[in-house]
């Protein structure tokens, strides 16, 4: 899959009292920027999708109010019932931050099942 890119701008609550984004919002920012991948697909009745199972973030530089962002997601590895992304938060030309994270695949009995074809092709891509 070629590279998603999701902008972001750093508002008021997004912070904390310094300014800076707080440790936990890019959590929640990296999900907006995975659910605009998803936009569009249609997965089998039933089935609820994609349920985060492993995450992983590393800071490198802080972001602060008003910066404006570009979440970089790529799909690393497709496997049978999960996918692994990198999630890249660029400002600037610039990494500062980079978080990976896997995702099961998950029917309408609440477990994993494998990837329905329809919704691993644009994957594939």
């Amino acid at each position: 899959m070629k590279i998603h890119k999701f902008p972001f701008a750093i508002a008021y609550a997004d912070t904390d009292a310094g300014g800076i984004v707080y440790h936990g919002r890019y959590i929640e920012i990296a999900e907006r920027a995975r659910m605009d991948v998803l936009r569009g697909m249609k997965f089998p009745d039933g089935d609820l999708g994609f349920v985060v199972r492993d995450l992983n973030i590393r800071y490198i530089k802080p972001l602060f109010l008003a910066d404006t962002v570009v979440v970089e997601t790529t799909v690393m590895k497709l496997g049978a019932a999960s996918l692994a992304v990198e999630q890249k938060f660029v400002k600037d030309g610039e990494i500062c931050a980079i978080l990976y994270a896997t995702a099961a695949y998950i029917g309408a009995n609440m477990q994993p099942r494998r990837i329905p074809e329809c919704v691993a092709a644009p994957f594939r891509e």
